[in-house]
């Protein structure tokens, strides 16, 4: 943000200097300081300050004319440029040898016959740049010559950048290379002044508006005074330009152009500045938007504390840091206007509503602060459209559709900051139980229903001794589902062969045997039509997570393919049987704890956003001295956070003394519910079937 007082930019000049590494943190210039006050994140301040919305006074401004304008021969071919030559190339000036003349003449004639193969024209001067229409845009549907062409001084390397936004067009070429084009980045060496050039009105030929300039800014709803007030202008010439003058403190600093054909082009060497910079000094809440009409606009809605940018909008957004001040040439306006900026507690963004727009937007909102930053909502025009900028509102509209734009501004969205405001439809879904979900699905066990169900997008921990039947009652569980509820699941089951596994499944769906060995004892086994119908209702219920070579899978790979699943498939569980079976490489400077929470953080996180219930499965450590019961969360190997990070943590037991009760009997504790709506602590038996392997509750006889 560029809330920086004047002593602390050359404090932090003075520091820059001095080393490299405080040097590169200078792209974070552009953030808060610490002693801004709070209350300007409220969305309780006032929308603006008295004296910035009051109505739009007849204020006499006269304009400084000499007699007669002044004619001056201009070079229209760098003039009409609209961007500044730093835009399209680096900073950094290689060193060259001098070329001599023959050598520099061989050397441009090689380039532009490389040049006109590629159906780039150019016959510049070394060292100067051309400004030509694209050779694949073709300058859009205005036909304008956006594309900017720099020879080097020895004639050695041709530069090239289309400033269209929908374009971009870049790249270079060698004399001496082999006649292809590289869109790799080389910078030209140019001698230019930094010295800003001094212009006044008189001096670049500038004169009032001509009655047919103001019958068409009339036409788009911008009154006569309102032109006299922002001292737009024109230019003479062989097609009269619009000439939005820059001022700062009322002095002339820069001057863009506009002619019929809607080609724009600004005066060169000039300070890059907001247009109206003047309208919001000392404000504290203003308005940025996209071109200059849009702030004549604002004006005549009654809002004059509005400035434009004096550039085009980028395609997109930049995917790299906000680049430090002195290389940040595409947004030099903001830095120069940095002292108008800091004293802005409310920054409403109001830029076009097409996707160069909204990029410009997200770039600004970078550089201000998101956290003091607004943006619009442009209303539609019609049944389809939406209008695209504050001049179409107004004429398609009127004013008062355009203050309530701007009233009904909403805060800037800052990733990961919300309100319950955001949440409310949820919210509402949630308490009308709208999903289906919210108190839980039933595990299919009536005794276990009371103390566990399972909710989309949270974490159970499953343990247990081995031979204790943990991965047996998950996959009954999930076979319960699936009949009730029709879920499908991603099993991720290393211990496991797929043929065993799909033989487990099959029992427990057809209610019978696989094979007709001594386990099934007097069970018929399933028939081939069975059989068949079954692997029809595994390959739509289950799919499979296997890592088919040596090595071991990791949690970021499972977790990949289960987000797959979920969005392909559609779906709800996911099973990772067992923990121990997963590669759990760490760094050297890791611990054990740390590197479970994180893994276990990534879980949820996943379960959460793509609403999966996941399913994980933990072996306690060694048991010394152990004496047959059951084992507690904290018994897991590896971390006590599993049972600290997980939604639900269960226990399943198998008794194997037939003094303390029947050897099938499985026992589920469930230690651990987070979610008191859809559980709690308590204990539950089940009756195993080692024949089919299901479970049913205790009171249940014979076989399902």
């Amino acid at each position: 943000m560029l809330h920086l007082h004047h002593h602390h930019y050359h404090h932090r000049l003075l520091l820059l200097s001095c080393s490299s590494n405080i040097f590169m943190a200078s792209k974070y210039f552009l953030r808060p300081a610490p002693h801004n006050p709070p209350h300007t994140l409220l969305p309780t301040i006032s929308f603006f300050s008295t004296n910035q919305l009051r109505p739009l006074q007849q204020q006499q401004q006269h304009y400084n004319f000499s007699p007669k304008p002044i004619s001056i021969s201009l070079n229209l071919s760098n003039q009409n440029s609209r961007f500044s030559t730093s835009a399209a190339v680096s900073n950094l000036v290689p060193v060259e040898e001098q070329s001599s003349e023959e050598e520099v003449t061989k050397n441009r004639l090689t380039l532009k016959q490389q040049l006109e193969k590629m159906g780039i024209s150019c016959n510049c001067k070394p060292g100067t740049y051309s400004r030509l229409r694209c050779h694949q845009c073709g300058g859009g549907d205005t036909k304008e010559k956006s594309l900017s062409v720099f020879i080097t001084a020895d004639g050695s390397t041709a530069l090239w950048n289309c400033f269209r936004a929908k374009c971009g067009a870049n790249g270079n070429l060698k004399a001496s290379g082999n006649g292809r084009a590289s869109s790799a980045k080389v910078s030209p060496r140019i001698e230019t002044s930094k010295t800003k050039r001094h212009i006044t009105e008189e001096s670049i030929g500038l004169e009032p508006l001509s009655g047919e300039l103001i019958a068409y800014f009339a036409e788009r709803m911008i009154s006569a005074e309102t032109l006299r007030r922002n001292s737009v202008m024109q230019k003479p010439g062989d097609e009269v330009a619009i000439a939005f003058t820059y001022k700062r403190n009322g002095e002339l600093v820069s001057c863009k152009y506009r002619d019929i054909n809607k080609r724009f082009w600004q005066e060169k060497e000039t300070e890059k500045v907001l247009y109206g910079l003047d309208d919001i000094k000392g404000a504290t809440d203003i308005i940025i938007v996209e071109g200059e009409i849009d702030k004549l606009s604002m004006e005549e809605a009654g809002f004059r504390n509005c400035v434009s940018v004096p550039d085009g909008a980028p395609c997109k957004v930049s995917d790299k840091d906000i680049p430090p001040e002195d290389e940040d040439k595409k947004y030099k306006y903001l830095w120069n206007c940095k002292e108008y900026l800091d004293k802005a507690s409310r920054i409403i963004l109001a830029t076009d509503a097409d996707q160069p727009g909204q990029a410009l937007a997200e770039e600004l909102a970078r550089r201000l602060g998101k956290e003091r930053c607004w943006r619009v909502r442009w209303p539609k025009k019609n049944n389809a459209d939406v209008c695209k900028d504050a001049n179409e509102v107004l004429m398609c509209l009127g004013s008062h559709a355009l203050r309530k734009v701007i009233d009904q501004a909403e805060l800037y969205p800052i990733r990961g900051l919300f309100t319950f405001r955001d949440f409310f439809d949820e919210i509402d879904a949630y308490y009308h139980c709208s999903m289906g979900y919210e108190l839980g699905v039933s595990t299919g066990w009536r005794g276990l229903d009371d103390f566990y169900k399972i909710v989309p997008g949270e974490l159970t921990v499953v343990t247990g001794v081995p031979n204790s039947g943990k991965s047996e009652w998950i996959d009954a569980l999930l076979c319960n589902i699936n009949e009730k509820e029709g879920w499908k699941f991603a099993l991720c089951s290393m211990e496991n062969k797929v043929r065993e596994h799909a033989r487990k499944l099959l029992e427990k769906h057809t209610k019978r045997p696989f094979f007709g060995a001594s386990y099934a004892e007097s069970v018929e086994r399933m028939s081939p039509e069975e059989l068949e119908e079954g692997k029809k209702w595994l390959s739509n219920t289950f799919h499979l997570i296997r890592c088919e070579d040596d090595s071991l899978p990791s949690v970021k790979w499972v977790l990949e393919l289960a987000k797959a699943a979920v969005l392909r498939y559609g779906v709800r569980g996911l099973v990772i049987d067992p923990y121990n079976e997963l590669d759990h490489q760490r760094p050297p400077n890791q611990t054990e704890t740390e590197y479970v929470s994180q893994m276990l953080t990534k879980i949820k996180r996943f379960a959460q956003h793509h609403s999966c219930h996941v399913w994980f499965v933990a072996h306690p450590r060694q048991l010394h001295q152990w004496v047959g019961g059951p084992p507690n969360l904290y018994d897991i190997s590896g971390s006590a956070h599993f049972i600290n990070k997980c939604d639900n943590g269960i226990v399943v037991h198998r008794n194997r003394d037939a003094e303390r009760g029947p050897v099938d009997q499985v026992e589920i504790y469930v230690r651990k519910v987070r979610n008191k709506v859809v559980g709690k602590i308590g204990d539950a038996k089940l009756s195993y079937d080692r024949v089919t392997g299901t479970f049913q509750d205790p009171d249940e006889r014979g076989r399902v």
